[in-house]
């Protein structure tokens, strides 16, 4: 039985996918990796409408990559296996023709960001907070987190998140335009309520219209954009700067 991940069939008519380590602040490892690539194809099935994501708990949504697991990659090339196997993942995650939600129930961090900036709607509980922290590890974004944040809210705001690489109330960063939605009480209860007018629509409707964003951002090559991306973290990542960031975090734990 795989205890890294849970995928649920909802009467809503959408796939909620959990991320399920509270134990590691739901960081993500190759299994959940893979629970991912899964979900992404059941969603080719017509009958769901939405993939929902979020974390087990209350504590955290995802703290981004596990450390313990990705701390043996010490080279730029065994860091570019990880890191581009991760980020195709994600660009099939944000060019999948279905409307895609990042519920996040919890703290967010690095690669957890990444993963929601991937989904089409961030829907949030209110005092969480959130944040690129990857900056303060001397690497990037490496998963494509960084160039889809670009697309998706202004430059300067984008700009301010990545450089600044550091944690904010979930109620400053809707203010920035990356938080779509702050909720009290039950997520999920309040984020159907939120998405009931979507759900209620034909899913090929909802597929043409989510097209139509996939087809730009084809014609962008964004997916070449993310793998430049991935390539200098690749580079960052063999650097002495940031296996010392690395190995003081190991040693605290």
């Amino acid at each position: 039985m795989n205890t890294a991940y849970k995928i649920e069939e909802m009467p809503q008519g959408f796939l909620l996918f959990t991320i399920t380590r509270p134990e590691k602040r739901n960081a993500i490892n190759y299994d959940v990796l893979e629970g991912l690539e899964i979900v992404i194809e059941q969603m080719k099935d017509p009958k769901y409408k939405a993939l929902m994501i979020t974390g087990e708990g209350e504590k955290a949504f995802c703290s981004g990559g596990d450390l313990s697991v990705f701390h043996t990659l010490k080279t730029e090339e065994q860091a570019y296996g990880m890191l581009s196997k991760a980020s195709k993942i994600l660009v099939k995650l944000l060019m999948l023709s279905k409307p895609t939600i990042a519920l996040i129930n919890g703290t967010a961090m690095g690669g957890g960001c990444e993963l929601a900036t991937a989904c089409d709607f961030r829907l949030a509980k209110a005092g969480v907070k959130a944040g690129f922290v990857q900056g303060t590890q001397a690497i990037t974004t490496g998963w494509g987190g960084g160039t889809m944040l670009f697309e998706k809210i202004s430059a300067s705001s984008a700009m301010k998140l990545l450089m600044e690489a550091k944690m904010m109330e979930v109620e400053k960063l809707e203010e920035l335009g990356y938080i779509d939605a702050i909720f009290e009480g039950d997520l999920i209860e309040n984020s159907l309520e939120y998405l009931k007018n979507i759900l209620a629509i034909e899913a090929g409707v909802l597929e043409a219209y989510k097209t139509m964003l996939v087809r730009k951002w084809t014609q962008s090559d964004l997916a070449a954009r993310i793998e430049a991306e991935v390539r200098t973290n690749s580079r960052l990542w063999e650097s002495e700067a940031h296996h010392s960031v690395v190995n003081k975090f190991l040693a605290k734990k």
